[in-house]
Parts: structure tokens; sequence; C-alpha cells
């Protein structure tokens, strides 16, 4: 395992004032900006802006508030978390990460995927029917565009292809994961592309995982692919006790828990299980900067990972909090992972 890179990421979530007020989305994606830039001051490696089309969500275009980002920063690595390629056209998310990543100085990445949520596929035209054949045919397209070269291609999902060049050509190539939540079948078709893997790790025990990272390894090689890195991306919130990170978090925490419960059929989230999310074994990165270092070196460790990224904002979460759990993760959170996986 190479040197292990650290990052953050977050959804834009709609956010609370000081009062308890919601915030408008425009207010919420300056925010995000503003956590960007502190995110580069305090040594983390990567930022990350996901993608959704919901009112509880402000960032509907992450190239955009990258491009921003971008402008605001000179080091770090900015990218989606994710893309959603299903319901986007390969060739348009190319052209746009190419142009983040000549705006960045060859910073720009994007991690791939079908995300978690599916108000994208009938906004855009798209039939949830067609749900596996939308990632399966457009990933595979897009493992082409990654070249740079002319492309032929056809398929059922959009128009053919033949002789095609996309534009602007990088300067040293784009960096494209697969992000999966703990498919097999997903694990194995990013092996197939050669593409490097992204583990969405939001509930249960993150050492279970390891089972997959051992998939994929495998068939890397049945592929005759190259060795490719593994990232992965966990919740969390990092303050100065684990008692102040519990007590920050939670609230916010619940509220959006109960929202998707009752969206997905789910019980009331309760604090027993979300005090069990933050232990030893659970998916919560939660807590101190030393409690939350020994977490992050044991999976980071046991996964074989090249980076690790929290989620550091949650449901309402106000972006004073944010932005602390930020600083921390970078100003002593990463200093201590990286001690103890040398170590």
């Amino acid at each position: 395992m190479t040197q292990l890179e650290i990052g953050v990421e977050t959804f834009g979530d709609v956010t609370e004032d000081d009062a308890g007020t919601l915030l408008p989305h425009a207010q919420v994606i300056r925010n995000v900006v503003e956590e960007a830039v502190t995110a580069e001051q305090s040594g983390l490696d990567f930022f990350g802006v996901g993608e959704h089309h919901r009112d509880d969500y402000a960032v509907t275009a992450p190239e955009v508030v990258l491009a921003a980002i971008a402008a605001r920063t000179e080091r770090i690595r900015l990218g989606s978390a994710v893309t959603v390629l299903s319901s986007d056209d390969p060739v348009r998310v190319f052209e746009r990460f190419a142009t983040l990543d000549a705006l960045s100085n060859g910073r720009a990445e994007t991690i791939l995927g079908r995300g978690s949520f599916v108000e994208s596929f009938p906004l855009f035209g798209y039939d949830l029917a067609d749900y596996e054949v939308l990632f399966e045919e457009k990933l595979a397209l897009f493992a082409k565009l990654l070249k740079e070269q002319p492309v032929t291609w056809s398929g059922r999902t959009r128009a053919p292809l033949s002789g095609a060049r996309v534009f602007p050509l990088t300067a040293e190539g784009l960096t494209a994961w697969v992000g999966v939540g703990g498919s097999p079948e997903s694990v194995v078709r990013a092996a197939r592309h050669g593409l490097p893997l992204f583990l969405a790790i939001i509930g249960g025990d993150p050492l279970a995982f390891e089972p997959l990272t051992r998939l994929y390894h495998r068939s890397l090689e049945e592929f005759g692919q190259q060795p490719q890195k593994i990232g992965a991306h966990l919740h969390g919130l990092v303050a100065d006790t684990d008692e102040e990170a519990a007590e920050i978090l939670w609230p916010h925490y619940k509220r959006t828990m109960d929202r998707l419960g009752a969206e997905r059929g789910w019980p009331p989230a309760s604090r027993i299980r979300f005090n069990a999310s933050a232990g030893e074994n659970g998916n919560l990165l939660l807590g101190s900067p030393e409690t939350v270092a020994r977490k992050m070196a044991t999976i980071a460790g046991t996964l074989g990972l090249s980076r690790i990224d929290i989620k550091y904002s949650a449901g309402t979460l106000p972006h004073g909090p944010m932005q602390r759990s930020i600083e921390l993760l970078g100003e002593k959170v990463k200093p201590l992972v990286l001690d103890m996986l040398a170590g």
C-alpha cells in the first residue's frame, strides 16, 4: 500500500444556521467552497462533491462547484462523490471533468456510480427498468473515452460513435474510480474495465468489506489488468472529544435517517444503533482525533486502501462544526493515521 491519502466529501446537505433555520441552497453552495478551502489549508488530499437532485441537497452540478473550488485552491485533488453516470451522458461527463482538469492544473478526478437515490432517472428521461444496462453500457463507453483516442462504440442507451474524438485533451490522463456499495458483481465490473475501486461503506462493519477487496485483486489478475487503487467512503465527524462529536452529530443524523426511513420503509433512527455505528465495529468515523485515527488506520490497513474519505456533512449539521471537523481531520487525524500505518 502506498502512503494513504485522506479526503473529505460532502453532498451539499442543506444545513441550519446558528438559530436553527435552514439555509438557502445558494448559501450552502458558497459554504461548500469555503469548506474545500479549509480542507486544503488543513493538509487534506482530496475534496469530493456529490450529485443529487432533491430539495435536501444543494449540489446538482458538482463540476461547476469544483471549478469554483479549483480557482481558490492550488494543491488538493478535486472530484465527484459520486457522478451518477447512469442518468448522464459519458461523453459530456468526460468533457466536463477534462475541463475541470485543465482549470485545476491536473487535479480532477471522478467517482462513477449509480448513486443512492433515483430521482435523476425520471428527471432526465431514463427508465428505471434499464437500471443495470444503463450503467453497464455507459461505464464501458467511459472506459474507452479515458484512453483519449478515437472511439467507436454502439449500444442500446445512446447513439453510436464512430472514430469520435473528445476534447479537451488532458495533460496526464483523467482518474476515474468506480464507486460500489458492496455488490460482488459491481466489484468484478470495475476490475474488468481496469478501473480503481471506491467502496461506499455506509453500514455494518467496515472490515467485512475485506473479501470484496480480495475479489477485486483476484479479478484484476484474471482479466489481465494492471493493479489498481482501492478507496473507501465513510460517514463521520471529528470533534475535540468523543462525547462532543456524538452530541453534535446525533440530532442531525436522526433527522436525516428518519426522513430517509419514511421514504424507504426503515424504522426510526435510535440512539442505541447510532452508538453502535460509532463503536469499534461500526461504520461511523465519529469521535476525537485519536478515536477516529485508530479506527481509520485499522480500516485502511485491513482493506489495503490507497485513500479513505469521510463524508463530514450530515443533513442539517451547521457549517461551523463541519469546518472544525475538517480542520481536526487534516491537522490531527491525518498525521496520527500515517504514523500508525508506518509503525
